[in-house]
């Protein structure tokens, strides 16, 4: 722990401390999600130590259901996005040819369409549950790990240890999985806090629209869509999700670039 930066203390700290409320959220809530406990819009006091929301629900348990809804999506999404688009990225670089030009034409295509318009067009003609949520989410996102993935591995297909390999009759997958991948990691870390933070702006940008988790259900977006009438009057109801958001985002990027820095850019073949 000595040799650990304080920036990444911070990091580690707040990151495991919103996990934990998202892990153990039935147990530590004062409420349930749903239940109104309260008046409309009640100050901060010992009973709702955060106060009540718009229609007088305690505030603190829905952003700790909240917190365990958005880092739910945020994950399942920044999974399917990076297996998706490194095993694709890495099978492009590997075999070449028309493979690789189909495949990066096809992304470059999805990628010219603003992210979040195309996820507006797709929710808004499909029933948003949260596994359709997260499989849009995920598979947008693996546009970006794909170009990452792809010009990582690229470099790394020309690298002797990886030619020795294949003169050795190593077929594609052992190339991909035991010569690239434990070299690409490096930045794939680095590439995963920042797709993991982008996933919770992205699902709390959604939910603030009106397409992302539905009602009775709660998110850190749906709650500053909640509560956003209540700035006008001096609540501070709406910026505790917003503040919750910044910190993680924060939070998350430490950590990363801490492993970032711990790790090295190439860890040389396997014999």
């Amino acid at each position: 722990m000595i040799r650990i930066p304080p920036a990444a203390l911070f990091g580690l700290f707040f990151t495991g401390l919103y996990f934990l409320m998202a892990i153990f959220a039935p147990w530590i809530a004062p409420y349930s999600m749903t239940e109104v406990v309260g008046g409309v819009w009640e100050p901060w006091s010992s009973k709702h130590w955060i106060g009540t929301d718009n229609i007088g629900r305690d505030l603190l348990s829905r952003m700790i259901y909240g917190g365990r809804t958005t880092i739910f999506i945020a994950t399942m999404a920044t999974i399917i996005s990076f297996t998706t688009g490194s095993i694709l990225g890495f099978t492009a670089a590997v075999i070449g040819g028309w493979i690789d030009q189909l495949l990066s034409r096809f992304v470059d295509l999805i990628m010219s369409i603003p992210t979040l318009i195309f996820a507006l067009v797709v929710l808004s003609v499909m029933p948003v549950t949260l596994p359709i949520l997260i499989l849009v989410m995920g598979l947008l996102d693996s546009t970006r790990v794909y170009r990452l993935a792809r010009a990582v591995a690229v470099d790394i297909n020309v690298m002797d240890f990886v030619e020795a390999a294949k003169l050795r009759g190593e077929g594609r997958i052992w190339v991909i999985f035991r010569e690239i991948l434990p070299n690409a990691l490096s930045p794939l870390v680095a590439e995963m806090g920042l797709r993991f933070i982008f996933a919770v702006l992205f699902v709390s940008t959604l939910s603030f629209l009106g397409l992302g988790v539905q009602p009775p259900n709660a998110d850190w977006g749906g709650i500053v869509k909640e509560n956003k009438d209540g700035i006008v009057y001096g609540i501070p109801a709406a910026l505790v999700p917003a503040v919750a958001i910044a910190t993680l985002a924060i939070s998350v990027n430490l950590v990363a670039d801490w492993v970032l820095n711990r790790t090295t850019s190439l860890k040389g073949g396997r014999g």
